[in-house]
C-alpha cells in the first residue's frame, strides 16, 4: 500500500474514486437525489482545489502497489481544532473492502496527526452507516450525535466519533 499526495491534476480520480464507493456505500442510506447533490457539491472541481489550496487540508490516494491500481483515498485537515485532526473524507472502491487499505489509512492518519503535534483525530459517521463498526474496530469512539442541513434541503443524521492518539 502507497500514500500519494493529491494535486490538482488528481481531482478527476478523486471525483471517480468518490462516485464508485458512493454509490455503494449510500445506495441504501441516501436518495439517489441527495446522493448527487452531495456529490456535485462536495466533490466539485472548485471545492476540492479550495481544499488542496488549504496546507492543512491533505488528500492523499491509497495505491494498491502489487497491481498499481488506486483503491481509493483520504481527505483530512490538520490542526481542525486545537491538538484535533479532523479526517473529511475516506473512501474506498467496493471491491477494495476488506484488504486492510481502510486500516492502513487510519494508520497514515495517525502517523500524520501525529507529526503535527495533534493528539485527537475527529469525523462524522453517518448513524446508518456500516463504517461505524469498522471505526469502532480501530479505536474511535462516539462522543456526540446530530443532524447536520447540507444544504439543497438535505440533512445528515451523523455520529460524531473520535480517536484519542496515545503519544
Amino acid at each position: 500500500m502507497k500514500f500519494i499526495k493529491a494535486t490538482k491534476n488528481d481531482i478527476p480520480l478523486i471525483q471517480n474514486l468518490a462516485r464508485r464507493s458512493w454509490e455503494n456505500a449510500y445506495a441504501e442510506i441516501l436518495s439517489g437525489e441527495q446522493m448527487e447533490y452531495m456529490l456535485s457539491e462536495m466533490y466539485s472541481e472548485t471545492e476540492i482545489n479550495s481544499h488542496l489550496q488549504n496546507p492543512d487540508y491533505q488528500y492523499y490516494l491509497i495505491q494498491d502497489e502489487n497491481n498499481n491500481s488506486y483503491e481509493g483515498f483520504i481527505g483530512y485537515e490538520l490542526n481542525y481544532e486545537e491538538n484535533t485532526t479532523k479526517l473529511h473524507r475516506i473512501y474506498l472502491i467496493p471491491e477494495s473492502k476488506g484488504k486492510g487499505f481502510g486500516k492502513g489509512a487510519l494508520q497514515f492518519l495517525n502517523e500524520k496527526a501525529s507529526e503535527n503535534g495533534n493528539r485527537r483525530i475527529i469525523l462524522n459517521v453517518n448513524k446508518y452507516n456500516a463504517a461505524r463498526n469498522f471505526y469502532e474496530s480501530q479505536g474511535y469512539s462516539v462522543y456526540d450525535e446530530g443532524v447536520f442541513d447540507i444544504g439543497g434541503g438535505f440533512v445528515m443524521d451523523d455520529y460524531l466519533m473520535e480517536f484519542l492518539i496515545h503519544m
